[in-house]
């Protein structure tokens, strides 16, 4: 068998990568692949861990490799997947989550149409502002480009499989596993999954 590629999208401040965390957390069997960027980690991040963070040359160099699965530039920024990151766990049978922007999740949709994506919204505009202000981790320049640029990301929520949002914070960590774990149960994956089962079912 062959691995699901999850897709999870948001606007920054939506909550995505808390949200990911806690369903990571209660779903074995599913991993998280480590998007490059060449951006600076911000307090509390490691390399490898929450990013591997790159220079711009070196990304760009991998870019011309064509060593990226997708990649596109975000608030400045290169942000991108390798393909070693997801084919070979894929190909393992092992479910892989991409946690990338709206950009990246085209890329990935076009290249890999069988993969199953989730969008991430606010419950208010207010509501997304103060996340943003309350990591404190950003200058004010930055929020206020980020904020610029949080209509436009949200204005693509309709090219996803899946829309969740993010009011309460355990409801929609229960909606996501049930995408997820829904997906499992597809038709073609059980096929596959109980071949033999579904033999001896239908015998004469």
């Amino acid at each position: 068998m062959r691995g699901t590629l999850f897709i999870v999208a948001a606007p920054s401040g939506a909550g995505k990568s808390s949200l990911v965390n806690a369903v990571l957390a209660r779903m074995p069997g599913i991993s998280l692949s480590i998007s490059y960027t060449s951006r600076a980690p911000r307090p509390g991040e490691r390399h490898a861990q929450h990013y591997h963070f790159i220079g711009v040359d070196e990304f760009q160099k991998m870019i011309v490799a064509g060593d990226f699965f997708e990649h596109a530039l975000v608030h400045g920024d290169y942000k991108g997947t390798a393909r070693q990151s997801v084919e070979p766990q894929l190909a393992a049978d092992q479910d892989v989550l991409l946690e990338i922007d709206w950009q990246g999740a085209r890329q990935v949709r076009a290249a890999m149409p069988e993969a199953l994506s989730v969008f991430i919204l606010p419950p208010s505009r207010e509501a997304l502002q103060a996340r943003m202000r309350a990591r404190g981790q950003d200058s004010e320049e930055v929020i206020v480009r980020r904020l610029a640029a949080a209509r436009e990301e949200m204005s693509h929520y309709a090219e996803f499989d899946f829309v969740v949002v993010n009011e309460d914070f355990e409801t929609a960590v229960t909606e996501m596993q049930a995408i997820f774990q829904a997906s499992r149960l597809r038709r073609a994956a059980q096929a596959e999954r109980h071949v033999g089962l579904i033999a001896g079912l239908l015998a004469s």
